[in-house]
């Protein structure tokens, strides 16, 4: 089973994950793409996260250039699915290192992995996100967790479905704190309960398409929808565009700028800038 609550799981049922030279916890938890991830002490050195993902509950562990996961042999195929360790970013990174700033962002950023995030999590989380910063969207996210989730251990809480959230007014999401992004959330649970919004269907359109889709939400912009596309639904193509990437791009490209030149892999491109940017404050 997989690690859930306080529950406490021997150093000996840690398995291997992935190089760290391929799978940077850091890099990949503080690129922006989700928010149930924390940072925690590491007994013995080394770096450490927690956090909820797939119904459960993992503790992963970074040192002696291996990540670790505390996780039942069963369950690996699950997470390695979760981190999309299939796909060689090392290709990846060759591939869209075509000019001398991604060659620098990419390299700075190796180990990153676009995770294979649930497509109703990522699209309310990054509804929630719009207008914020992380540690606040953390809060909102794990308060919307433990009011409306269910409890899979003490203290944990999964994200809540759909048709849990298309039944809340705004008043009973108030505790969120929120604001006016409160009936979005509830918008779009509506949405995806009653088959208006086909979620799962909607990476057959492609990059373009899907983000088209999910701009016909409420309170969803392009921003939003390619978060909700790249993160969600897995769609390597989508390039996010918030302050940060403004300011990367505005430095290093200029107007005539288009994310294209990235392709197929602008999204990947883009947690590359992203984490280059938001990390070594560069001009």
């Amino acid at each position: 089973m997989r690690l859930r609550g306080n529950e406490a799981i021997s150093r000996h049922d840690a398995i291997a994950l992935a190089p760290a030279s391929e799978l940077s916890l850091t890099a990949t938890f503080e690129c922006g793409q989700c928010f149930r991830w924390n940072r925690v002490e590491a007994p013995g050195g080394g770096i450490a996260y927690e956090g909820a993902a797939l119904g459960g509950r993992a503790r992963l562990t970074q040192a002696g250039g291996i990540v670790t996961i505390d996780a039942a042999e069963e369950d690996m195929p699950l997470w390695r699915e979760y981190f999309d360790l299939e796909l060689d970013y090392a290709d990846i990174r060759r591939r869209v290192s075509v000019d001398e700033h991604m060659c620098r962002a990419a390299e700075f950023g190796a180990g990153i992995r676009v995770l294979r995030q649930d497509k109703w999590e990522a699209l309310a989380s990054f509804i929630i996100s719009q207008c914020n910063n992380i540690p606040r969207i953390k809060k909102i996210v794990e308060t919307l967790c433990a009011l409306f989730g269910d409890e899979t251990a003490p203290g944990v809480f999964s994200f809540p479905p759909p048709e849990r959230v298309a039944g809340l007014t705004e008043a009973e999401l108030s505790p969120l704190r929120a604001g006016y992004r409160a009936p979005y959330v509830i918008e779009a649970a509506k949405a995806v309960a009653s088959g208006a919004l086909a979620l799962g269907g909607l990476a057959e359109l492609g990059a373009r398409g899907a983000v088209e889709e999910l701009k016909k939400l409420p309170g969803v912009g392009e921003k939003v929808a390619s978060c909700a596309a790249l993160f969600g639904l897995h769609l390597l193509d989508c390039f996010p565009v918030d302050t940060w990437m403004k300011k990367a791009i505005a430095s290093h490209y200029g107007a005539d700028f288009d994310p294209a030149r990235f392709s197929p892999y602008a999204g990947v491109a883009q947690q590359y800038m992203f984490y280059y940017e938001r990390v070594k404050g560069v001009g």
